[in-house]
């Protein structure tokens, strides 16, 4: 069974790691795995596109945006 953590339980812990935390103390003292943990660490480190801070989960919520405009342009196109 899959547990569901909140994303102010996710943020906290990725905050903790980020001042210095190991993910092994953070994954014995809070339940989840290194593994997830690492993997939050990462969707929330920022990285550079043309100049703006985005995170990972900032940049896969863009694509799902462009997806959704580039079919409804293509609908659209069909139209005219």
């Amino acid at each position: 069974m899959s547990i569901r953590y909140s994303q102010d339980f996710k943020d906290s812990l990725v905050k903790l790691h980020q001042e210095g935390r190991s993910l092994k103390s953070l994954a014995e003292e809070s339940g989840p795995s290194q593994d997830s943990i690492a993997i939050w660490v990462k969707q929330a480190t920022p990285v550079m596109i043309r100049g703006q801070s985005k995170t990972l989960k900032d940049v896969k919520q863009l694509e799902k945006c462009l997806t959704i405009l580039e079919e409804e342009n293509e609908i659209l196109s069909r139209i005219a």
